[in-house]
């Protein structure tokens, strides 16, 4: 990772085409070792999810290549590397897990190095759903789905309500589950575990733990999916 890092280091010091183009080289090479990580990636956790066994580097990588249409920021370039291993690949809407490489200190947001559990976008229904299930099986939830996660992941609250919704109480325990709309869990990593030969199989080992809360989401994803696949 370190020829990767120093690559996204320096192109965020020269985010510009002229700069990308002659070192364009380098970056295929940098983009070349990101692949063979993801692929060894999706081996590793495709062990124990079947879903993610199924899944080819076109569905869980993205361009360098930012879209600048809608942005203040019209740098062209992304200064990190994200993969996302979900359930019918990146645009399916499905919870997975993420992992990502970025030129940020350890304290910005999202954070040089991260892990996630889940997704950012869901549908309404979807969310209305996880909220009923969550509020009505706390117990179930925080002790069998929850419990088990490891202890680095903590909920992402970035994107919150900052009121609990009508109908769910403000002191429930559950409360902060109430606000979210991603449903997410993220953790970080260090600079001496990035350094690692057997990064993979160490990320691998952490997601593992998010197994059951990734498949608790996706159950109402999937029940949204059936329901629009019957109209």
């Amino acid at each position: 990772m370190k020829e990767i890092l120093a690559f996204l280091r320096d192109l965020e010091q020269n985010n510009h085409r002229e700069w990308f183009n002659a070192n364009k080289e380098r970056y295929l090479k940098v983009r070349k070792r990101w692949d063979m990580f993801c692929e060894e990636l999706i081996d590793e956790i495709g062990a124990y999810d079947a879903d993610i066994a199924k899944l080819s580097l076109s569905d869980c990588t993205y361009r360098i290549y930012r879209d600048t249409r809608f942005s203040k920021d019209k740098t062209p370039y992304k200064t990190h590397f994200g993969v996302f291993l979900a359930k019918g690949g990146k645009k399916s809407m499905h919870a997975g897990y993420y992992f990502h490489l970025g030129t940020g200190r350890a304290s910005d947001y999202p954070y040089a190095y991260m892990l996630a559990a889940g997704n950012y976008c869901y549908d309404s229904r979807a969310v209305n759903i996880l909220r009923e299930d969550i509020s009505e099986g706390w117990e179930e939830f925080s002790q069998q789905i929850l419990g088990g996660v490891d202890d680095g992941f903590v909920a992402d609250m970035d994107g919150a309500l900052k009121r609990v919704p009508k109908g769910y109480s403000s002191d429930a325990p559950y409360a902060d589950w109430m606000r979210m709309r991603s449903y997410c869990l993220v953790a970080t990593l260090s600079d001496q575990d990035i350094l690692r030969s057997d990064l993979a199989k160490r990320i691998a080992v952490r997601m593992k733990s998010t197994k059951p809360f990734i498949d608790y989401i996706n159950r109402a994803v999937d029940y949204v999916n059936e329901e629009d696949s019957n109209l």
